[in-house]
């Protein structure tokens, strides 16, 4: 089973960071709309927004995902917590999925090299903020705590 820590010291941290991910990611997506209205959703236009190539369908699904992604770090529950290993994965997976398919008609979202590697650090950094920003109790993060000094003594009790 995955461990988690639970009440990380450094929650406030991450959660200020998926957020600056979410207002960048959203910003990109409103100017990506403003770039490309008028052309067809998955045109293989020169539209670049922030450094990275777009189209009207990458960036509605920008606005759309910025602002889930803002959504998740205002929230102080753990919906954060799995809203940010979700998008992190997305990212990733987008992102070499995007790659693979670069230099070909099937490059729909209109991506360029940098913005897969933007996505791909985007979607590590969303993935350890998922990691580090679970809440619990104050007892279950001192259960954890003891069972971490503890773990032959941890792994004994029911």
């Amino acid at each position: 089973m995955a461990h988690f820590p639970v009440n990380h010291p450094a929650r406030p941290i991450y959660r200020v960071l998926s957020g600056l991910i979410g207002l960048y990611i959203l910003i990109f997506g409103v100017w990506g709309v403003v770039e490309s209205v008028g052309e067809p959703l998955f045109g293989r236009g020169s539209h670049w927004v922030l450094g990275l190539r777009t189209n009207l369908a990458f960036s509605l699904a920008s606005v759309v995902f910025g602002a889930f992604l803002l959504v998740g770090a205002s929230r102080r529950g753990n919906l954060g917590h799995y809203m940010n290993l979700t998008a992190g994965i997305v990212f990733l997976v987008t992102s070499i999925l995007m790659m693979s398919v670069l230099q070909t008609p099937a490059n729909f979202l209109n991506f360029s090299m940098s913005t897969v590697i933007i996505s791909m650090i985007f979607g590590l950094i969303l993935l350890g903020t998922g990691l580090y920003d679970k809440v619990g109790t104050p007892e279950h993060a001192e259960e954890e705590r003891r069972n971490r000094s503890h773990p032959i003594a941890g792994a004994n009790r029911p």
